[in-house]
């Protein structure tokens, strides 16, 4: 059980990583997917929705190759070239696929929660 004090520490906590932008919640992550979504179809003048998902899911494979691109520099399995001046970008290039696939899912009504709440049951319940 919580006394005051320590509801205040973890609620201060909770503000810190909030304004620190350790950690977001997948509502608000959602949201700007939605928004993202909107922006895009705009941009693109797209009149159905349709008509997004292609491209959508080539940019998926654009930045997982990207992502995969930083696995190997990270690990130096990499042309010395592309060794050289670089600063890894692995957790942006990961954040793009991320991006990227809940695109997809809300550009195809995908309920994303609902289909990891079963995933992860299923992953539960796996016999290792």
């Amino acid at each position: 059980m919580c006394n005051r004090a320590t509801a205040g520490k973890k609620e201060t906590l909770l503000n810190y990583r909030r304004q620190s932008h350790q950690y977001m919640e997948i509502k608000e992550l959602l949201e700007f997917i939605k928004t993202e979504h909107q922006r895009l179809m705009k941009f693109y003048n797209f009149k159905k929705r349709g008509q997004l998902k292609y491209p959508i899911a080539l940019k998926i494979m654009e930045e997982l190759g990207e992502l995969c691109e930083e696995v190997l520099a990270q690990e130096k399995i990499q042309r010395v070239e592309k060794l050289q001046n670089r600063e890894s970008k692995i957790d942006e290039e990961l954040a793009d696929v991320l991006i990227t696939t809940l695109l997809l899912a809300e550009n195809m009504n995908i309920d994303v929660i609902n289909g990891l709440k079963k995933k992860i049951k299923k992953i539960k319940n796996r016999n290792y």
